[in-house]
């Protein structure tokens, strides 16, 4: 068994309504942000996009959201994180941050890594399709460089109370 089989995580979830966090500043990002609901930091592995795609799929299962509404979640989320897998460091693991926040009617998740950034790559081994396919399945999506200078990818979903009054996809 090579070192790369076992893997670490740390996974963080948010402490029930009325409990006092330990430290509610402990994930990188901007500290003015709401506590995050989910939080998970793991090697930037391709098995551990599989992890994160588990863990939204059990955020889904605690939150009444549609079959389609968490697929759409999870294709988004996988793409984000396969995107830093593939792209963000050259031939270490670097961390793969991933918070989602619950606010009523909408999930906001973000994906940050500390590698390279979002740059043009002429060997790219992928098609170039993720991002785009990622602004479809969100309400929104925001691309940009966190407090700390890592990459940042913010997407927004409406849940299922809010899609049919705002005409969203569904």
């Amino acid at each position: 068994m090579d070192d790369r089989s076992a893997t670490s995580a740390s996974i963080k979830l948010r402490p029930p309504v009325g409990a006092t966090p330990s430290d509610p500043n402990d994930f990188p990002g901007n500290e003015s942000e709401p506590t995050p609901d989910l939080q998970l930091t793991l090697p930037a592995r391709a098995e551990n996009v599989a992890v994160v795609r588990h863990a939204f799929g059990g955020l889904g299962d605690a939150v009444a959201v549609t079959e389609q509404t968490l697929s759409d979640i999870k294709l988004a989320v996988t793409e984000a994180c396969t995107n830093v897998v593939v792209h963000a460091y050259d031939d270490d693991d670097g961390p793969l941050d991933v918070a989602a926040t619950l606010r009523p009617g909408r999930l906001t998740v973000v994906v940050r890594d500390r590698g390279r950034g979002i740059v043009p790559r002429p060997d790219s081994p992928g098609l170039g399709l993720g991002l785009p396919l990622i602004a479809t399945l969100a309400e929104s999506l925001e691309l940009g460089t966190g407090d700390d200078d890592e990459t940042e990818v913010r997407m927004t979903f409406l849940l299922d109370e809010d899609r049919g009054r705002r005409g969203g996809r569904g």
